[in-house]
């Protein structure tokens, strides 16, 4: 190999290796010394478990701490809260001095979710023991107090709105549980003013008092038989009454013993006194003459009664067997309504016992309603006392949260970009570029440039050779020309940049946006600074 005619070779194109290298040169210094630092603040969290066993007191929020994490990074991340957030700091206030220009709401919420980062890492694992549950909050800013500023409070408002969530998850739970005793009680008190007025409606017919009611129809019945035995009695006295009447004179002495009054029944055992006196006393003895004076004072009065009591309605004297036979008719009338009373009685049960299987179902389907209504009113209740003891949890930050490990400092040296790599790569691309433009050049010329190509291509063996000599003037003109190009890339491309930077879009955005539309976008992350 050649080394010396390839190294002339390249000194005959040495312009355009210069040339590239002195536009990737700009470019790369350029970008290092106009791209704005971007300083990344970072906090670290810690998603704490419950303090309380839950075998003593539970929680009612029973959401994962990855889920929970998430949640709460959507509603950090909405429309809303991000423009309040980039107002309320001054996120896109532009220095004094400096141009500002209109940045909508829809690019203000764009750039400010690709400057926040979230990351969760740890939490429960399928295999091996859990790990705890750490969150990085980090925000990009050109400055290094702005980052500091919005990372914290972007922490601030995780911790806020952790909070927020698993207080307002705990007292719905408790409204709802509170709401649902209400419901269900005032559906217990209905079913049972239902049940109490069915049993008041219906309280000759229900199944509890079915075997008192059904004694009392045997009873009724047995009643009913004595009866119907007293009546036959009466009826044969009766008769046998009629026939005695019919027989006898119907003398006043012959009435029956049971059927005696009092008085006559003294008046008998005061006659039957004086017998016996006079068995063994003369008449003239004072206690005979004293009960015989008894004797007609009692005589006296039973002739009265018997005078009143043996006058019919029509004035007619009465005997004892007439008497007696009035007596029974009084006592078969007495048993006949008695006897009314207990068929009435009979009727009455039988009519109740006949209703009490179909008043046995509907008050068993009534029951039944209302224990299923009691055991929920029962299981709400038992819930409800959890929600609260849930939600008195939450209230005293005894559940699981979110604690902070690390709060965010103000970054000392900006997180990019890398400006001496920066700086670096274009040269070095500038470089690559010039190389391959003179090999490309030089592949592309066919023509003889070496004895050896004579030889080669045409077969000639050449003498000698004589070099190409140029003039004084064509060299100057030909250096002079390539320093002006040189000169007019190396100082117009960093003006140029500048400018465009400057009065028309940043450097940083249209790098973006390049990226973008050659699918590298992310390659480098925009900061605006146009005021919203």
């Amino acid at each position: 190999m050649d080394l010396k005619f390839y190294f002339s070779l390249f000194l005959r194109r040495v312009h355009w290796f210069l040339l590239f290298l002195v536009i990737g040169s700009a470019i790369g210094l350029t970008l290092a010394k106009v791209l704005p630092p971007v300083y990344v603040a970072k906090a670290r969290l810690l998603v704490e478990s419950e303090q309380i066993p839950d075998n003593l007191a539970a929680s009612t929020v029973q959401t994962e701490a990855t889920e929970q994490l998430e949640i709460i990074q959507q509603r950090i991340l909405t429309r809303d809260t991000l423009v309040d957030m980039a107002n309320r700091l001054q996120i896109y206030a532009v220095p004094a001095g400096q141009p500002q220009q209109a940045l909508d709401a829809d690019a203000l919420v764009t750039d400010m979710r690709k400057r926040i980062s979230i990351v969760t890492s740890g939490g429960p694992t399928p295999r091996g023991p859990a790990r705890a549950t750490l969150v990085s909050v980090s925000f990009e800013a050109p400055s290094a107090r702005l980052s500091a500023i919005v990372t914290n409070e972007l922490v601030t408002q995780i911790l806020r709105e952790d909070v927020a969530m698993r207080t307002r998850v705990a007292r719905q739970t408790l409204e709802f549980f509170e709401q649902e005793v209400a419901r269900l009680d005032k559906e217990l008190a209905q079913r049972g003013a239902t049940i109490l007025a069915f049993k008041e409606a219906n309280q000759e017919a229900l199944p509890d008092s079915l075997d008192f009611r059904r004694s009392q129809q045997a009873a009724s019945q047995e009643r009913l038989l004595q009866l119907e035995r007293d009546e036959a009695a009466l009826k044969d006295r009766r008769t046998r009454g009629l026939s005695l009447r019919d027989a006898n004179s119907g003398l006043q002495d012959n009435t029956p013993v049971r059927d005696q009054t009092p008085e006559q029944r003294q008046l008998q055992s005061m006659r039957d006194e004086l017998s016996g006196l006079m068995a063994v006393l003369s008449p003239e003895n004072p206690k005979i003459t004293l009960l015989e004076t008894r004797i007609s004072a009692m005589e006296a009065v039973v002739r009265d009664q018997q005078s009143r009591a043996s006058a019919s309605e029509s004035g007619v004297a009465m005997n004892p067997y007439d008497i007696e036979l009035a007596d029974i008719d009084g006592q078969l009338a007495f048993i006949a309504t008695q006897k009314a009373h207990v068929n009435a009685t009979l009727e009455t049960l039988a009519r109740s016992i006949e209703a009490t299987p179909g008043n046995a179902i509907s008050l068993d389907t009534l029951e039944r309603d209302y224990a299923n209504v009691r055991m929920q009113y029962d299981q709400a209740a038992a819930n409800k006392a959890r929600a609260e003891t849930g939600d008195v949890i939450e209230a005293l930050s005894k559940g699981q949260r979110i604690t902070v490990i690390e709060q965010a400092v103000v970054p000392v040296e900006p997180e990019r970009p890398n400006r001496a790599l920066i700086a670096a790569g274009g040269v070095g691309l500038g470089a690559l570029l010039g190389l391959g433009t003179v090999v490309l050049l030089e592949l592309l010329n066919a023509g003889i440039r070496r004895p050896v190509d004579l030889t080669t291509h045409l077969g000639i063996q050449p003498f000698a050779t004589l070099p190409y000599y140029r003039t004084r003037y064509e060299v100057l003109r030909r250096r002079s020309l390539i320093l002006i190009v040189l000169g007019a890339f190396l100082v117009g491309i960093p003006v140029a940049l500048w400018a465009m930077n400057t009065w028309y879009i940043p450097l940083d955005q249209l790098l973006d946006a390049l990226a973008q539309r050659i699918g590298l976008a992310g390659l480098l992350d925009p900061l605006p600074t146009a005021q919203v």
